[in-house]
């Protein structure tokens, strides 16, 4: 098992860092409503959560004829049937299978699979992997309600009425029309807690590159090594390895990330100081390209430390606190990564 850990998002960065979904087949309807400037997202809002104006959504109930039903392994494809009649009109949400794996608590980053049928139209919305976290306040009724409280390796059937869906909107990418019934069947294939850090003994970094300590659930503190030079080009290192599947170019990667000062170390923004982790695509120019270098075929679990020249920090990109042309050092655990289809 690898060593590895998730903390919450990382706003403060002011590149597009943060994954909204990853479609398994097809297009990808994105289960945040509302979303993040940040947030790298596979459909605009008007066709992920829609507009649910006023209407309140409904106190959720474990059954209401008629039911779906569902079959077909947790974590594969699930094949949802459709009973003849109409909805009902209550928002349902049923575990048909209980997992054994770890509980999802609020603030958890939470990996699910799942499928969905328009019940309205009685026609399929294409499903996906998605990589989100819970209780944020970004995910539709139907997704917070079905993850927060149930144990990985789950199944949770949902039937959402408009309000606990795409509202009153619906959404034209996907084919739902304004006040359809949506039902969802859920896969949480893993979780990891917010507040949860690496842990282990460090390999000290190559000669002129500064050291890093960490403390608990502290910024890293950084030390740079005095007469060094700062880079001319990008420097990597694994200070901590781990021994997870190796990161791929397109995978969506959660990770703890710190940037200080190369000269005095003085470290001007980390995840932990700002709630926890964020969660990026790699190998796809999504990040600034020392963190698509850095993080590419490490393995999950890892601490890597980058020396990052001047010319590879900006691109365009503008980091928070830290003065123009500043050579940095990026402490980077790299905590998750999820193989899936972009779209």
């Amino acid at each position: 098992m690898y060593r590895a850990t998730v903390l919450a998002a990382f706003s403060s960065l002011a590149v597009p860092l943060l994954l909204s979904g990853c479609s398994v087949g097809g297009d990808s309807p994105d289960v945040n409503r509302v979303p993040t400037p940040s947030v790298a997202t596979t459909a605009p809002s008007d066709t992920a959560g829609g507009d649910k104006g006023t209407e309140s959504v409904p106190d959720p109930v474990r059954y209401a004829a008629p039911m779906p039903s569902v079959s077909g392994p947790v974590g594969g494809k699930a094949e949802i049937r459709l009973p003849s009649g109409r909805p009902s009109g209550k928002f349902v949400v049923s575990t048909v299978v209980k997992g054994t794996g770890a509980v999802v608590r609020r603030t958890d980053w939470v990996t699910v699979r799942y499928s969905a049928e328009n019940w309205t139209a009685r026609k399929s919305v294409p499903g996906a992997y998605q990589l989100t976290q819970a209780g944020s306040g970004k995910l539709l009724p139907a997704f917070e309600e079905a993850l927060i409280g149930r144990r990985v390796g789950s199944r949770v059937l949902v039937v959402a009425p408009p309000a606990a869906a795409f509202g009153g909107r619906g959404s034209s990418t996907l084919g739902v029309g304004a006040g359809a019934t949506v039902v969802f069947a859920i896969d949480i294939v893993a979780d990891t807690p917010a507040a949860t850090v690496l842990t282990g003994p460090h390999t000290a970094p190559p000669a002129g590159m500064p050291q890093v300590r960490v403390k608990g659930k502290a910024a890293p503190t950084i030390t740079p090594v005095k007469g060094a030079s700062a880079p001319r080009k990008l420097r990597r290192a694994v200070i901590f390895p781990g021994d997870g599947p190796t990161v791929r170019a397109g995978q969506a990667v959660l990770a703890q990330v710190t940037y200080a000062g190369w000269k005095d170390g003085k470290v001007y923004e980390s995840t932990l100081q700002h709630g926890g982790a964020t969660a990026f695509r790699v190998g796809e120019n999504k990040v600034i390209k020392a963190m698509d270098l850095g993080i590419v075929g490490q393995r999950v679990g890892s601490r890597v430390e980058l020396a990052v020249p001047p010319d590879m920090v900006n691109g365009g990109h503008t980091w928070r606190h830290a003065p123009p042309g500043t050579p940095l050092v990026f402490v980077i655990d790299i905590l998750h990564a999820v193989k899936c289809k972009l779209p």
